[in-house]
């Protein structure tokens, strides 16, 4: 649903040469002064009453950091995460190493599984250091 409101947002309203969705009435970057404000009013716009008095998305970069855990938790690699959020993957593990460590159980079960579908299929036998 928010992808089609996007797309359409887009198809109604262009971008601007460099890529930016939103932009000043002028045309120009929206200023970092405008940001809280016009955030502001956005939350109260999109969200309900309740949702506006929580914490829930509060400032822009909590939907930043909601989508970068929700790559990392989908399985996305680190490296193209990082590539994805303009981010090192050293940035990456230091801020995100919640959700990394959490996912080490999940991580654990994909190399059980490796390990499982190869010695199904005879590549790997008991001894071979490969």
């Amino acid at each position: 649903m928010t992808d089609v409101l996007l797309r359409q947002h887009i198809a109604r309203e262009g971008v601007v040469t460099d890529g930016r969705l939103f932009r000043a009435a002028r045309g120009g970057p929206v200023r970092s002064q405008e940001y809280g404000a016009v955030w502001k009013e956005a939350r109260r716009r999109a969200l309900t009453p309740a949702q506006v008095a929580s914490p829930l998305a509060s400032i822009p970069y909590d939907l930043r950091h909601a989508c970068v855990s929700f790559w990392l938790r989908s399985g996305v690699s680190l490296a193209e995460t990082a590539r994805r959020a303009g981010q090192s993957i050293a940035v990456l593990q230091r801020y995100y190493a919640k959700v990394l460590d959490s996912e080490e159980t999940c991580m654990n079960d994909l190399i059980d599984q490796g390990f499982a579908q190869h010695e199904d299929s005879g590549y790997l036998s008991p001894g071979d250091p490969s």
